[in-house]
């Protein structure tokens, strides 16, 4: 294997002990360590009801690493009790990364967002996929139910420092980057998976097997 396929071959100087890691960022706060929860109180339930976006994280046994984004009207996550909360599992493209590795290793990891808002909310803890009808029922969207609902216990909380959305301007129209030109999801997937189709009988072919379809 040459130096450019050799992972991290070209740095030199990589740090790679706690201590060194320490030497650099410093020792956090005490009240940043005493801010993280294991139940969900009325400060976490109101940012989740308002949240319109997360990212869900997971891990296969094997090291196989997944962040699945999830979106829906402010309020679909539904916590159920002060240790779970429910995500609705709408069509997609049907690979079930995430729901895959949590059926091997079932740790989750989970980043709430709220546009406009600088601080975001952190969860943490493990999670089973579920079938409840009357749960599911409850959170149909246009007249049709979730298949299948994400359950999280919780087992840490806590929300998190807003400077990387001051630094990122991310809610900032003015200060966003022109995306022109930038490939779409049909153009990425027949580059990167080397297709023959077009864009539009990809499309076509999305369509024909219902995964453009929201609920």
């Amino acid at each position: 294997m040459d130096a450019q396929s050799t992972p991290f071959a070209g740095f030199h100087d990589i740090v790679n002990s706690l201590d060194d890691l320490r030497g650099v960022i410093g020792e956090p706060m005490l009240q940043a360590l005493l801010k993280v929860i294991d139940r969900f109180d009325d400060i976490c339930r109101a940012f989740i009801a308002k949240s319109p976006f997360c990212v869900i994280a997971t891990s296969s046994p094997d090291g196989h690493l997944d962040v699945s984004p999830k979106g829906d009207p402010a309020g679909f996550v539904q916590v159920v009790d002060d240790e779970h909360l429910v995500i609705p599992d709408r069509p997609g493209n049907r690979r079930i990364d995430s729901y895959s590795n949590l059926l091997r290793d079932p740790r989750v990891g989970l980043l709430f967002i709220i546009p406009g808002k600088l601080e975001t909310l952190r969860v943490s803890g493990t999670a089973r996929i579920v079938r409840d009808e009357d749960l599911l029922q409850s959170m149909a969207v246009n007249g049709k139910a979730p298949r299948l609902g994400l359950a999280v216990h919780a087992e840490r909380i806590f929300m998190h420092c807003p400077k990387c959305m001051v630094r990122s301007k991310i809610w900032t129209p003015d200060a966003w980057p022109d995306s022109a030109g930038l490939a779409d999801i049909g153009e990425a997937m027949i580059r990167h998976g080397k297709l023959k189709e077009t864009p539009e009988e990809l499309f076509a072919e999305a369509e024909r097997t219902g995964i453009t379809k929201l609920y």
